[in-house]
């Protein structure tokens, strides 16, 4: 290790103020020492491995990126049992002095319930602010590992990934009825977060086990009773779905090695029609027929079983692509002779019954707010089922809410008949004669709300990640920066000025020089201030992370952090 590698990546006594730290350099030295955890990874030099994973999470770059992280997502602002939060940057200043490896002991989760789409509730264990920048710290040295040894068609909670590449992949598998598999194994682990094997994990995950043994073991807090923790992740944490990974990764090889191959008359014969598609703990499994899908759900069972999991016995199947099957809230189905993606019944039936709420629940709301809160709710389920055959489905989400807004608008004015009431709450917009919009006035402009349709909304076809994508490995660096690009144009769409600001800047944030995404979030940044006279053209905006733009807001003051000043001096 080169000397200015130990100075870049080594602790520091030196602490600087939050909104002093130097992003930029802080993510080139994490991932400069990813990258080399990839490469041993590749090598299977498992030595050399801890030893980096130990630099990186003893390195003050890595500790300010955790605290970054767990203050920048959405859950900043719930506290565990300790009920602490880092809202100043004085906050997270102490908190990265915090991160000690020595002495470090856990705090119990707070266990809390969310509801789950068949009416039961999921167990959800909430760490305190300093166990989830420990884990995030980790996190950064582990994801690396997982990632070099993933099963190529997994999908869930991997970085360049979505439910999408695995849907497509789906398609790619089923897609050709005359020469692709016809039989699917629907299936999906029981419980899959709550009963893994803490043995196996402490045996077979590559990271720092006395750290993850305390994790393990710490146990949850629910009405006020401490209860230990025999098994399973810690649900909540932000390192549970990468542990889940590494302890499925492996199953799509040994389903390739125990399938694919059979004998027939004394021969090997290969059979290609072996397909595995994984999401998280939902999974797939194609075949030529029923018999060998029953050798694949044993292997399966076997699999699991070592590592203290089994399969669903009501969300586990083998059905024929004729009668069709639900995966990640689409449907995908043989019809004719053509496979067709479609959104479920299940799904439109719950995205209808969460605007129903909405509207019930909101009667005497102003229209204007109403389509504020129903806006996002509508668009989140548009874009993420664009991308499979749709247009019928989005023409019944349309009509279905039209309804519930009609109703809404005559409970409101009982005396009024039908045509003051279509003047009064729609209008006519571009080619759509039936518009739920309203005006909305601030003093001095007025401007036009309306409400978002799904049928307005471009169907495009997503193009699947290749299966060998590492985030983390240099030569894969231009394959994604250009699908990101694409990505983001898309994420856009139809918000003309916003994406004349991202590409100017290439995607990325001119001050820490991170790429702008969904995940991370953006805000437009005025170079020179309206009170000041500044304006609205696109010389004087910049797209900034939510985080750089408070530090840069934090330094106004004094000049310009350096990256920008230089990107504002290039401008």
């Amino acid at each position: 290790m080169d000397a200015v590698q130990q100075t870049a990546c080594a602790p520091s006594r030196e602490m600087v103020a939050w909104h002093s730290i130097d992003w930029a350099t802080c993510h080139q030295n994490v991932r400069r020492l990813q990258a080399r955890i990839v490469k041993a990874t590749e090598e299977g030099r498992w030595n050399k491995v801890k030893a980096l994973q130990w630099l990186l999470t003893h390195s003050l770059s890595g500790k300010h990126l955790a605290v970054k992280r767990v203050t920048e997502n959405k859950g900043k602002n719930t506290p565990g049992v300790d009920g602490a939060t880092w809202p100043t940057p004085e906050a997270k200043t102490a908190a990265v002095k915090s991160l000690r490896r020595r002495g470090y002991q856990p705090q119990p989760l707070r266990r809390v319930y969310i509801p789950k789409s068949n009416g039961k509730q999921r167990p959800l264990g909430i760490p305190t602010m300093r166990d989830r920048a420990m884990q995030a710290l980790h996190l950064l040295a582990l994801d690396p590992v997982s990632e070099t040894k993933a099963d190529r068609n997994s999908y869930g909670f991997r970085k360049a990934r979505s439910a999408h590449d695995a849907l497509e992949q789906c398609f790619s598998a089923l897609g050709k009825p005359s020469k692709s598999a016809q039989w699917v194994l629907d299936a999906d682990i029981k419980g899959c977060f709550d009963n893994i094997d803490h043995d196996w994990m402490l045996a077979h995950i590559p990271t720092d086990r006395q750290v993850l043994r305390k994790w393990l073991k710490a146990g949850y807090v629910e009405r006020a009773s401490l209860f230990p923790t025999e098994m399973g992740t810690p649900q909540g944490g932000i390192i549970s779905p990468t542990l889940a990974n590494l302890v499925l990764d492996g199953l799509e090889r040994r389903l390739t090695d125990r399938i694919r191959q059979r004998k027939s008359n004394g021969m090997v014969v290969y059979n290609p029609k072996i397909n595995f598609i994984r999401y998280a703990d939902d999974f797939v499994v194609t075949g030529d027929s029923a018999e060998t899908l029953d050798r694949a759900k044993a292997v399966v069972i076997e699999f699991l079983a070592e590592r203290g999991l089994q399969l669903s016995p009501e969300k586990t199947r083998i059905v024929h692509i004729s009668e069709g099957f639900n995966f990640l809230g689409q449907n995908v189905r043989l019809y004719g002779d053509k496979v067709l993606i479609k959104p479920s019944k299940e799904a439109l039936q719950r995205i209808y019954d969460k605007v129903r709420e909405i509207v019930q629940r909101n009667k005497a709301i102003e229209q204007c707010d109403l389509i504020r809160m129903l806006n996002p709710v509508i668009q989140g389920w548009v874009n993420y089922h664009r991308h499979a055959v749709s247009s019928v489905a989005f023409s019944k989400l349309d009509f279905l809410i039209w309804k519930l807004l009609w109703q809404w608008a005559k409970r409101r004015h009982r005396g009024k008949g039908r045509k003051w009431i279509k003047q009064r709450y729609w209008r006519t917009l571009g080619s759509r004669t039936w518009t739920f919009a309203a005006d909305v006035s601030n003093g001095e402009t007025t401007r036009v709300v309306s409400l978002v349709y799904a049928t307005n909304t471009r169907i495009r076809r997503h193009v699947k990640v290749q299966a060998e994508v590492n985030p983390y490995s240099p030569r894969w660096e231009s394959y994604l920066a250009e699908r990101h690009v694409q990505q983001g144009v898309n994420s856009l769409n139809g918000r003309g000025r916003l994406i004349c600001l991202w590409l100017s800047q290439d995607g990325r944030c001119p001050e820490c020089g991170e790429p702008i995404t969904r995940e991370t979030g953006w805000q437009v940044h005025h170079v020179h201030r309206r009170a000041n006279g500044g304006s609205e053209r696109l010389s004087n905006l910049w797209l900034l992370h939510p985080n750089c733009h408070r530090r840069l807001h934090a330094n106004e003051e004094s000049e310009l952090p350096g990256p920008l000043a230089r990107a504002f001096a290039k401008a």
